[in-house]
């Protein structure tokens, strides 16, 4: 049968059933309304909070890690050559932990097509003078510039101007929450002792915060310069060098091969965060989990409301079967309605879905624990729509192909006889 007449016949009973019609349409547009939210939002939070980390964390961190040596003289024995020797109370040798010819490592990194770019970086141990008091904090002496290029930096200096490290000798930016632990304002001067007992003086030019309360208590920034005068170190002393990629599923490879090369220690951020890489994949299988029963729930409704329709219309599939219809054409009729529905509602949902979204990203969201965020975040990839899309058509597909089958297996002689 031409399909122009059976799209025709489609449009009749869904016209004559209208009501139902657009109940079954309405279920599937609030289906993929939400389901296209609801993944938006919570992968819009994924990023969020994943980004707290990941801005701040470099790709790949090379550095010198302090550990015993792994070659003992009980292992220069050839009698206990064969033998598993443990030895207790090991204590970690003097092990230098800056990276020894630091520039060449650096200009080697920078001439990789694989990496974005590297920052160097010194992390020092400090106390900080207050009153009576010593307060643990960190220092991490920083290349401004690099630092504020690769991570963001002055995404997350709240107040102050991240350059006056680079324009104020021995100027330092706080943690908001060592901040407020001294007492510090913009301005003031606070007294630091390093761990090699050297005592120091640093104005304070601005704070820094970026979300996760523990760090913000402890660190602290400063440029490199004076991180290395505080610690009396040579210009050339870096603790840190500081990765970031291209491409950052590349990170635990290159990581290797930097250690084997460089000959020093190398992490790569997804195996020192993997708690977060792992919180991210359980909170968007919930949200697709959610989103795809919602579809189903729909699905389920438009199987009945077609099974009824069905039962209703007897008359009508006897008459088109005993005028020359053939099962398979009944069957393309109703698979005809349920596939129309589903596009209809489908294109609608996804639309709403669109505007929902639009306006969660507009309201405020503000919060001193995340400063650089100011409204709900929403991730609009577009592949969420196209999921939605093809979901909608699968599923209403198959909730109208059992009540199809069941009307094309139809007998008009019984139907004509039981009248």
């Amino acid at each position: 049968m031409k399909s122009g007449l059976i799209t025709s016949i489609a449009r009749s009973l869904m016209v004559a059933r209208f009501k139902q019609t657009l109940v079954a349409a309405i279920g599937v547009t609030f289906s993929i309304t939400m389901f296209v939210a609801l993944l938006g939002f919570m992968n819009g939070l994924n990023i969020m909070l994943d980004s707290l980390v990941i801005n701040r964390t470099p790709h790949i961190r090379l550095y010198n890690d302090i550990k015993p040596n792994p070659d003992q003289p009980v292992g220069r024995v050839q009698a206990f050559a064969g033998s598993y020797n443990i030895i207790r109370s090991l204590k970690p040798n003097a092990s230098r932990e800056s990276i020894y010819n630091n520039e060449a490592i650096m200009n080697t990194l920078r001439a990789d097509k694989r990496v974005l770019g590297v920052a160097p970086k010194i992390t020092s141990r400090v106390f900080f003078n207050v009153g009576a008091t010593d307060m643990l904090g960190i220092v991490n002496g920083v290349d401004v510039e690099e630092e504020n290029h690769l991570f963001r930096f002055s995404d997350y200096v709240t107040s102050g101007n991240f350059t006056d490290l680079k324009n104020v000798a021995n100027s330092i930016i706080l943690g908001k929450g060592a901040a407020d632990r001294m007492l510090a304002e913009i301005g003031d001067v606070i007294q630091a002792t390093t761990s090699q007992g050297n005592r120091v003086q640093l104005k304070v030019v601005g704070y820094f915060q970026s979300g996760l309360g523990e760090l913000d208590n402890v660190q602290c920034y400063a440029s490199i310069g004076t991180v290395q005068k505080m610690t009396g170190q040579p210009a050339s002393y870096i603790t840190d060098i500081q990765v970031k990629l291209h491409h950052l599923e590349m990170a635990p490879a290159l990581a290797k091969e930097y250690g084997a090369v460089f000959g020093v220690d190398a992490d790569d951020i997804q195996t020192v965060n993997a708690q977060f890489e792992t919180g991210t994949g359980v909170r968007s299988m919930i949200s697709y989990a959610v989103g795809i029963t919602l579809l189903v729930v729909s699905g389920f409704g438009i199987y009945n409301i077609l099974n009824m329709m069905i039962y209703e219309k007897m008359d009508t599939i006897a008459i088109l079967k005993a005028t020359g219809f053939s099962g398979g054409d009944v069957n393309r009729i109703f698979t005809t309605i349920a596939v129309s529905i589903g596009i209809v509602g489908g294109a609608a949902g996804i639309l709403l879905g669109f505007l929902v979204c639009l306006g969660i990203e507009r309201i405020p969201f503000e919060t001193e624990a995340l400063p650089t965020i100011k409204t709900f975040p929403v991730d609009f990839n577009p592949k969420y729509y196209a999921i939605a899309g093809v979901f909608s058509l699968v599923t209403t597909y198959f909730a109208g192909f059992f009540p199809a089958r069941k009307a094309s297996a139809v007998d008009p002689v019984d139907i004509i006889r039981g009248k």
